[in-house]
């Protein structure tokens, strides 16, 4: 590889994992799908669930955009490969580009078919549903759960990838791509995982992890994990 092509690798590849998994720093600048699409995306406290499904359609759709990205600027990064002649690309190159555009026509197809018939093909949408009762719909269980999500005595706690939010009502669990939501008069907790670590960043007191299980009752909700940790004493 010449210097520039290596160049620009480690440095796109660096910019996509933060993108991908932003650290704080990266989240204090205003680099992630949230900041950038604010202004599409509204405010989860007016609205949570659609919030929600905006911002997990977002995120997929721009982070299959990452490997297209990385091709556009390789034709800039190293002009000498000509990658810009699709007719004459080597067949690693020719198979790299492939994947880059099916990726976004994939994510694209996919958000085209959520967004029919006002989001209710979206996962989280199809998951709320099944907590609606007829002749109510979908909509009716997402307006309990931001009037929910809108009191100050809710519960939150943990990182944005893997945000753990508790209600009267429900509790749900708010990843990259993915919203968990259960009920919680129908779930069962287990305990899968603990891990006890000597000491705790904030205190001298070893630190135990947590690793529970949150399983429906209802066949058709997926069980979720949450991690949580506590102070041993």
């Amino acid at each position: 590889m010449a210097g520039g092509e290596v160049t620009f690798s480690l440095a796109y590849v660096v910019l996509s994992v933060c993108f991908v998994f932003p650290p704080s720093e990266v989240q204090g600048a205003g680099l992630t799908v949230q900041n950038l699409l604010s202004a599409w995306l509204g405010s989860q406290d007016r609205d949570f669930v659609r919030y929600h499904i905006r911002r997990t359609t977002a995120t997929l759709l721009l982070h299959a955009l990452l490997p297209l990205g990385y091709y556009i600027g390789m034709c800039f990064a190293a002009p000498e490969k000509q990658l810009h002649r699709l007719v004459h690309l080597p067949d690693g190159w020719r198979l790299f580009l492939m994947l880059a555009v099916a990726f976004p026509t994939i994510a694209g197809t996919l958000a085209f078919y959520w967004s029919r018939n006002k989001w209710a093909n979206h996962p989280l949408a199809r998951t709320i549903a099944l907590f609606a009762l007829p002749p109510n719909g979908w909509q009716s269980v997402a307006t309990s759960i931001n009037t929910e999500f809108r009191r100050i005595d809710k519960f939150a706690t943990g990182a944005p990838g893997a945000r753990v939010i508790v209600t009267d009502t429900w509790v749900m669990k708010v990843t990259t791509y993915h919203v968990h939501i259960a009920q919680q008069q129908d779930i069962h907790l287990t305990v899968t995982d603990s891990q006890q670590h000597e000491l705790s960043p904030d205190s001298n007191l070893p630190v135990q992890f947590l690793t529970i299980s949150v399983a429906s009752v209802h066949p058709y909700v997926k069980a979720f994990d949450i991690r949580n940790w506590s102070l041993v004493s």
